[in-house]
């Protein structure tokens, strides 16, 4: 058999099935036509690129002549790469829970010729092994029952698909909001603090940076230490871990130990993109310069490697190269040294943790056990002696690692992870107006509207000069986020109008005029088999979560009423849930906080290009405020904005108006004037 049916498909993962024995079809209508006509199930598979266990699957099964065999002579074989179709990821891993009672990647569902799920689960190793069955004795088995239990299944089918339909049903809260929930929620959260290592539970540890943002929030209006500390150790063992690239800078995926040593070694934009953020604010608090470096070597990492050159940011790196997961990150200390020379090579394998023996199969991640000012006492060095010795060795080491064959990068351009990023960028911008990073910002708007707009029509994803698939709420909603964090950094650039026309957009297509709350999918969309409302975080803050800061935002912004109403309608749909487990509502609570607390609206009046200005604008940016709306204008009349009204400049002066709760300070136009109104 030659290449299938994927080789056609722009996703790098459908690619990269395209010369497998299986008959595969990417989703559409050829295979449900098919499926009718031999009356046969389908067999979906649902996974990414950058996934390892993807790859195994793909090697032990989906190679495997026997296994593709029985597939193709039993089912019509559907492949989908979940970044491209998140809706499908979204309504079949929700099926895949309700029948297990957990999910991942790869997912594997079996469905009837209308879409219906029946039975499903994740990884299926080739034979039976650690407790789980064999696939092609689930092969066999789900078969067998298709052709001889057809009503049994169809019974099944069409109650699994009425309780997904069910989970887009949620009551409005009745009870009056109270005041104290960001504490209770926050003291919830913490119940799951790891004290020895930092981060939330034991192995497998994931960043959940929404927890720790919950954390931060709570911290700035209590003062309480101890949510603080639990922030900034975390953020530290993760940057001193091997779950942070200390070589090349960037984040990878997640732990599979409780002490961030042993990472999952792909590297995702979001990721990165949410730990820029809550570095950044913690840098605020803290001026740990621990974290200024993070979050520039973070920044490096994404605009040498992921940045696409005219503007747009990459999906994924994959953890695997040369066929072993990690091979490109890891070390032996006979290379180091030889590299490095014997005398650096010991110093530097030291404080790095790199030793004969290794730290992951033998070989080496490497994290440093010691700081300088440690390793200054221990080889009687003076501490700027061995900062020098660590700089010029972590270069020398990354440059000899570029020579390295490259895990695979996915060079698909998400919407909705593209927003995040421009969030990432606005939050690294306020704190340096670093040129490279404007430009990326700016680059990467661009992109976004020549490339993937059509019309007012929002595209999520982008690769080989096509944008496919019609806009998810999360590309609407992080989008419009990115824009107008960017507005308030770099402005009048017209980021706050096409934000205002983004978000227009996303009430026509995904707002649920009847019972309140966004819809994942538009109505622009292919009809399937429901319409999820997703309200959880997981490893992106949920659409209508950022949706509601959206909203919220903007009403701030425009004085629109019914923004106001929309996002008071998605905080009373989340405030039951968020009350008895907030871990899922981490970016539902910062709306209902920025809610609760209503933002302190700045207005900076300026020349943007005043010096007086810029250095007033980064003086406001430079201070930890979670719940602030900023509008720098020329004149009252800039952006029709009612925060502007009736304000004027002191003296043709850089004039600054702090206005919190309905009332406004008087004009200010020095900073010592201006900071105790911030931190007030």
């Amino acid at each position: 058999m030659g290449a299938n049916r994927l080789i056609h498909e722009t996703s790098p993962y459908l690619r990269q099935h395209a010369d497998n024995p299986v008959d595969w079809y990417p989703w559409g209508e050829e295979a449900f036509a098919r499926a009718r006509r031999e009356n046969k199930a389908i067999l979906l598979s649902i996974g990414y690129s950058a996934c390892h266990w993807c790859h195994v699957m793909e090697h032990e099964s989906f190679e495997n002549q026997d296994i593709a065999r029985s597939m193709n002579e039993n089912f019509v074989n559907i492949k989908v790469d979940r970044e491209e179709r998140p809706d499908l990821d979204e309504i079949y891993m929700n099926a895949v829970q309700m029948l297990t009672g957990r999910g991942g990647w790869p997912m594997t569902v079996f469905l009837t010729p209308e879409g219906r799920p029946f039975y499903g689960g994740t990884y299926y190793p080739p034979e039976d092994r650690y407790g789980v069955p064999g696939f092609p004795k689930i092969l066999r088995a789900v078969a067998e029952a298709y052709r001889e239990r057809s009503e049994e299944i169809d019974k099944r089918a069409a109650e699994l698909v009425n309780a997904l339909k069910g989970l887009a049903k949620v009551e409005e809260s009745q009870r009056p909001f109270s005041g104290d929930l960001l504490r209770r929620s926050a003291e919830q959260l913490s119940r799951n603090y790891d004290p020895n290592y930092g981060g939330l539970g034991r192995a497998p540890k994931f960043p959940n940076t929404g927890a720790f943002e919950v954390f931060l929030r709570y911290y700035w209006k209590s003062k309480d230490q101890r949510f603080l500390d639990m922030v900034t150790h975390t953020l530290t063992q993760m940057a001193l871990g091997g779950i942070y690239d200390h070589l090349g800078g960037g984040f990878h995926r997640y732990s599979v130990d409780e002490r961030w040593l042993v990472p999952h070694f792909e590297k995702m934009l979001y990721d990165n993109a949410q730990l820029i953020l809550i570095h950044a604010q913690a840098f605020c608090v803290t001026r740990n310069p621990l974290f200024r470096r993070v979050i520039d070597e973070t920044l490096d990492y994404l605009l040498r490697e992921m940045l696409q050159p005219e503007g747009g940011f990459y999906s994924t790196q994959d953890a695997d190269s040369e066929g072993e997961e990690g091979k490109f990150f890891v070390w032996t200390r006979e290379e180091i040294v030889r590299i490095l020379g014997d005398e650096t090579g010991a110093v530097f394998c030291r404080i790095y943790d790199v030793s004969e023996t290794g730290n992951f199969e033998g070989k080496n991640i490497v994290h440093p056990i010691m700081t300088a000012e440690q390793a200054s006492k221990y080889f009687k060095r003076d501490i700027s002696e061995i900062e020098d010795l660590i700089a010029a060795a972590r270069k020398t080491l990354f440059q000899e690692r570029e020579r390295r064959p490259k895990p695979f990068r996915d060079e698909k351009i998400l919407a909705s992870w593209n927003g995040l990023m421009l969030s990432a960028l606005a939050e690294a911008l306020k704190l340096s107006f670093h040129a490279g990073t404007i430009q990326a910002a700016e680059k990467t708007v661009g992109f976004i509207f020549a490339r993937m707009f059509q019309g007012e029509m929002l595209f999520h994803s982008y690769k080989d000069r096509q944008a496919k698939n019609p806009g998810y709420l999360d590309d609407y909603a992080f989008l419009a986020a990115g824009l107008i964090n960017l507005h308030e950094v770099l402005p009048g650039r017209g980021y706050m109008e096409r934000a205002l026309q983004i978000v227009e957009k996303m009430i026509r297509e995904f707002w649920d005029e009847r019972e309140g709350g966004f819809f994942y999918s538009g109505v622009s969309h292919e009809p399937l088999i429901t319409r999820t409302k997703p309200f959880f975080d997981g490893s992106v803050p949920s659409g209508n979560s950022i949706a509601a800061q959206v909203l919220l935002k903007l009403y701030h912004h425009t004085g629109r009423e019914e923004y106001l109403k929309m996002a008071e309608r998605l905080l009373r749909l989340c405030y039951d849930g968020i009350e008895k487990q907030a871990f899922g509502f981490a970016h539902m609570l910062a709306a209902f906080d920025f809610y609760m607390e209503k933002p302190k609206e700045i207005v900076l009046l300026g020349d943007e290009s005043d010096p007086g200005t810029k250095e007033l604008l980064q003086k406001i940016h430079s201070v930890y405020l979670p719940n602030k709306i900023l509008q720098l204008g020329k004149s009252p009349q800039a952006l029709g904005s009612p925060l502007l009204a009736g304000k004027t400049q002191v003296a043709g002066k850089p004039t600054v108006f702090v206005c919190h709760n309905f009332t406004c300070s008087l004009p200010v136009t020095e900073w010592e004037e201006l900071k105790p109104l911030l931190e007030r």
